[in-house]
């Protein structure tokens, strides 16, 4: 079984290239949505969310688990990998390496969350792909909220959008790297405010071509899948919702609860 987990629905833009690519492989999903965003958190507070969600689903049996998300991949991954060095780990990293070889402008705008911009993930990727283009990190505040209630595709979202886009645009940039999960949910509208001649880059695919080839050594499909999708918020109903809207999926949806420990313990799960 595979793993995944985000700070809320973003990680669903990661779940539907990783079924697509292993369709054969069972999926269990975690939504931390009671500590949605991640992005302005301290990198220990997310290592502490992520050591914690990745217990649980190593419980569940997940031998493989997706760090879907860019701001606890920037401050987690390393951590994760080291703590738990008989899992196989995949996570987001911006994808500044081939926005760098493509741009014809030599100039790159990234949008993400002030804890992907400021984690060493990122310095280290355009340190080392990035040697004479200009990149540009945008922070985002305020759009991961905006897409977990459901306004991606709202009138509000696209002044925002507008916002964010200026800065690189204006500088020239004629690739843009979506560095936080819950972005591609609106990566039509950036496309159309960005205009013709600029590409979008969604490294979510990439990221599911990686995990099918780690495990294409590891582990192999066996009986028909299952998909289970959890929340750590309280409205379980409202979750299967944004589940259904954004993956076309129906499944397994349920709570799970934090304890004063810091572990989680699965609460309740019910069939959409």
């Amino acid at each position: 079984m595979i793993g995944l987990f985000d700070s809320g629905l973003g990680g669903l833009s990661v779940w539907r290239e990783v079924a697509k690519e292993l369709p054969s492989q069972s999926t269990l999903y975690v939504g931390d949505q009671s500590h949605v965003p991640y992005g302005p958190k301290p990198a220990e507070t997310l290592v502490r969310y992520s050591e914690g969600i990745t217990r649980f689903l190593r419980e569940q049996k997940c031998r493989a688990i997706v760090v879907a998300c860019n701001s606890a991949s920037a401050a987690a991954l390393e951590p994760l990998r080291r703590t738990f060095p008989d899992t196989v780990f995949v996570g987001m990293e911006p994808a500044v390496k081939p926005a760098a070889a493509r741009t014809k402008s030599g100039v790159v705008l990234v949008l993400a969350t002030p804890a992907t911009l400021k984690g060493e993930l990122f310095a280290a990727t355009t340190a080392r792909y990035a040697q004479g283009v200009t990149v540009i990190g945008e922070p985002c505040p305020g759009l991961v909220e905006e897409i977990e209630s459901g306004g991606g595709a709202s009138e509000e979202t696209e002044p925002m959008l507008r916002a964010f886009l200026a800065r690189g645009l204006a500088a020239g940039a004629d690739e843009i790297v979506l560095a936080c999960t819950h972005y591609p949910f609106v990566i039509e509208t950036v496309r159309r405010l960005a205009g013709p001649g600029v590409e979008v880059i969604d490294p979510a695919p990439a990221v599911a071509r990686q995990l099918r080839r780690l495990l294409r050594e590891r582990e192999a499909g066996g009986a028909a899948p299952t998909h289970r999708f959890l929340t750590t918020a309280s409205d379980a109903r409202a979750f299967a919702r944004a589940v259904r809207e954004l993956t076309g999926t129906d499944a397994a949806t349920g709570r799970l609860e934090w304890t004063e420990l810091g572990a989680l313990t699965h609460v309740s799960v019910e069939t959409s």
